[in-house]
């Protein structure tokens, strides 16, 4: 009669645990909290699965997804439900990364290691832009080949490559040659070589850092300033000058601050307060409604949905998003811990996987051209492209466990 009474008492014991687990879970969610312990699972040579990391996979593959025009999957995407989409998630969490970097960074090196730190970052995403280029160019040349299909020369803006190829080859290297969908590495090397001298001015003036930021944004909106591209006449897709804000952005809110512990403090507040801005972005989304800028008061970007510029509109849209859906990673990893942890490995190892995503992206286009896309053929190219760039990220950390003591 004791065994069983013992068994029974154990079983009262574990479901209340398990119950318990839930409710924390949930609670973190709606509190705008971070989990209380680290995830058990031990990563040798690698993070733990974490909030950044998992939205920034989720931004990857939403990328990965959105660079494929035309995909069934891609009119389920998030840009398609609001304002904002994954390039300002990607770039806003490049800014609270480096902030984490240098905080880190702080306490080991000189500015002199910091700054040999963060260059050798930005020199490797500009090798990598120049890599996957090359790439891009290579698989263009050969789907026109085996498809007989010499238009397919002129997709993605690589037509100067091949009927010009000395300044296009020159305008590669100095990344005023862009092709489309391979243009967002070139405003990310330009953030990357411009973070040693965020880390200098926080450092020693971290009240001027946002204004500073935030001035420049401003005349770049008032003056519609943007950097020049060659061989072919135009401008950066992804202006350095006004995305520099949202990078910014995400390096300061990274530190705790008053507007962040309130937003902490007041979670139910805080989200009913952006709730209608979301509403709003989702009938902008479905009705695919776009102010006409002429008939916008000057100076008109300020008041438009232009990626280029990054407009006040789409930066609310994203700071929105984050206060509304920002601590939910807790809950999540709870109850849908696979797909946490395998959006963090993307999220860990992001350069490799958004090269590859990139490169990915352009044969799924071609693919699509070759077999007359239908969902059949749009499902095989989402899932062998989450399978190959699941493999990269864990073969880019299976090398770190390698090196690992």
């Amino acid at each position: 009669m004791t065994l069983p009474l013992l068994k029974h008492s154990h079983s009262l014991r574990l479901n209340g645990f398990l119950a318990k687990s839930r409710s924390l879970a949930l609670k973190d969610w709606l509190q705008f909290r971070p989990p209380n312990k680290p995830d058990a699972a031990k990563i040798r040579g690698a993070r733990q699965p974490n909030e950044i990391d998992f939205w920034r996979g989720f931004a990857l593959i939403t990328i990965f997804i959105d660079h494929i025009p035309g995909i069934f999957f891609e009119a389920y995407t998030y840009r398609h439900f609001g304002i904002s989409d994954a390039a300002e998630l990607f770039v806003f969490l490049a800014g609270w990364s480096l902030r984490l970097v240098v905080r880190s960074q702080y306490q080991v090196f000189t500015f002199s290691r910091l700054l040999l730190h963060l260059g050798g970052r930005a020199l490797l995403i500009y090798l990598a832009q120049i890599l996957i280029t090359t790439f891009a160019l290579a698989i263009t040349a050969a789907a026109a080949l085996m498809l007989d299909a010499p238009n397919l020369l002129e997709w993605n803006n690589a037509a100067a490559a091949f009927q010009d190829p000395v300044p296009a080859h020159l305008g590669t290297v100095l990344l005023t040659y862009q092709l489309g969908f391979f243009d967002i590495l070139p405003l990310y090397v330009v953030l990357m070589f411009s973070a040693p001298v965020i880390a200098i001015v926080n450092h020693y003036t971290s009240w001027l850092l946002l204004p500073l930021s935030l001035t420049l944004y401003t005349l770049t909106l008032v003056t519609g300033f943007n950097l020049p591209t060659w061989p072919i006449e135009g401008r950066w897709f992804f202006n350095p000058m006004a995305w520099q804000f949202m990078f910014v952005l995400g390096f300061v809110l990274a530190e705790p601050g008053p507007i962040g512990k309130l937003i902490k403090a007041h979670p139910w507040v805080s989200r009913s307060i952006v709730l209608p801005i979301l509403l709003i972005g989702i009938w902008i989304g479905w009705s695919e409604f776009e102010p006409d800028p002429l008939d916008m008061p000057a100076p008109h970007l300020f008041f438009t949905f232009d990626k280029t510029f990054l407009t006040p509109l789409r930066i609310i849209h994203l700071l929105s998003l984050i206060i509304m859906f920002g601590g939910m990673f807790a809950f999540l990893n709870h109850y849908l811990r696979p797909i946490t942890r395998l959006l963090s490995m993307l999220g860990r190892n992001s350069l490799n996987v958004f090269c590859l995503g990139s490169v990915l992206s352009l044969i799924g286009q071609f693919v699509r051209y070759s077999a007359d896309g239908n969902i059949g053929i749009d499902s095989l190219i989402i899932a062998s492209g989450v399978v190959a760039l699941s493999l990269a990220a864990w073969a880019s950390e299976w090398r770190q466990r390698l090196r690992a003591p």
